[in-house]
């Protein structure tokens, strides 16, 4: 059985993970002081680390020590912690610091802008679906069916094809991954609430068709959608370098972390890990970052903490 042929609370559960249930007949526990700590720790760490990266990414021409695209034969493959370059060099000569600041302007300016433009779309769809009548909301749920079981290379390729190799077809690519799962969580979190009584209460009141979506539903939907929205992050920024991994994302001589893991990857059997390693770990450690962040989030939105509280 598909994810989507699941009922809905399964679905949620399987697309977000474990623990991430946004519904309040979730069996999550109720946490206690010291899981609460940890959890504000786990989100302060989350937004330093965040903090960190945006700021070297916004100020990377003052911050980076060197030219990203500029490199020097006689300097390749120096190692970590090699005078002037603190993390060593690639197979140009290029300073992989350099780069690696840089990288982090393309990498995550990409995939923010492609889960905002995914989470507004889906977020769209998954309201209309949720409240239109049955004709409507399965022309729009069955479409997305289709873009869950369209391979996501495929389509990747296909937009190279047509635009050419960019951040374009990332952005694109990324939407076209994202949007779906977006829609699918909103959907479930639409249908639970179109019963509730103040949207009765609303209709009751002749509010119309928009007006229950936007002024009733969406308000009460947006802290999930926060919180996914978070997360995704992490994942299509992991996405994004696969692609650029690929050859069809960013072109070489710019700087990006998929970029660059691609062109390490190619050295490794001679010996060079670190090309490819550094810019892998900083994937990992970003992307991390977001999942703990959008973690943290889910407690702040929890619906079972915020009625033990009150």
């Amino acid at each position: 059985m598909s994810v989507l042929q699941r009922p809905a609370g399964e679905a949620v559960a399987a697309l977000t993970g474990p623990g991430r249930d946004p519904g309040p007949s979730g069996s999550r526990r109720r946490r206690g002081p010291r899981s609460r700590a940890r959890v504000n720790a786990q989100v302060v760490i989350a937004l330093a680390i965040i903090a960190v990266f945006v700021l070297l990414a916004v100020f990377a021409p003052l911050i980076a020590p060197y030219d990203p695209v500029a490199g020097d034969a006689s300097q390749k493959y120096l190692p970590v912690g090699s005078p002037g370059f603190l993390l060593g060099t690639d197979e140009q000569g290029r300073d992989i610091l350099s780069r690696l600041i840089w990288g982090g302007r393309t990498s995550m300016l990409v995939s923010l802008i492609a889960v905002v433009a995914s989470t507004l779309v889906g977020s769209a769809l998954a309201l209309t679906a949720g409240f239109a009548n049955d004709r409507v909301a399965g022309l729009i749920m069955r479409s997305i069916d289709v873009m869950f079981a369209f391979p996501v290379i495929i389509a990747a390729l296909a937009f190279a094809i047509i635009l050419g190799p960019g951040l374009l077809v990332v952005v694109l690519a990324i939407v076209f991954v994202a949007t779906p799962y977006v829609t699918r969580i909103v959907f479930v979190e639409v249908k639970r609430h179109r019963g509730r009584e103040y949207v009765e209460a609303a209709v009751s009141l002749g509010a119309g068709f928009w007006s229950i979506l936007f002024r009733e539903v969406l308000p009460n939907v947006a802290g999930q959608i926060v919180v996914y929205a978070t997360g995704l992050v992490g994942a299509m920024i992991v996405f994004s370098s696969s692609i650029s991994a690929l050859g069809i994302g960013v072109q070489p001589p710019a700087a990006d972390w998929g970029r660059m893991i691609s062109e390490g990857a190619k050295v490794i059997i001679s010996g060079n890990v670190t090309v490819a390693l550094l810019p892998g770990l900083v994937v990992l450690v970003v992307a991390l970052a977001f999942n703990w962040l959008g973690d943290g989030l889910n407690d702040v939105f929890d619906p079972h903490k915020r009625r033990s509280r009150s």
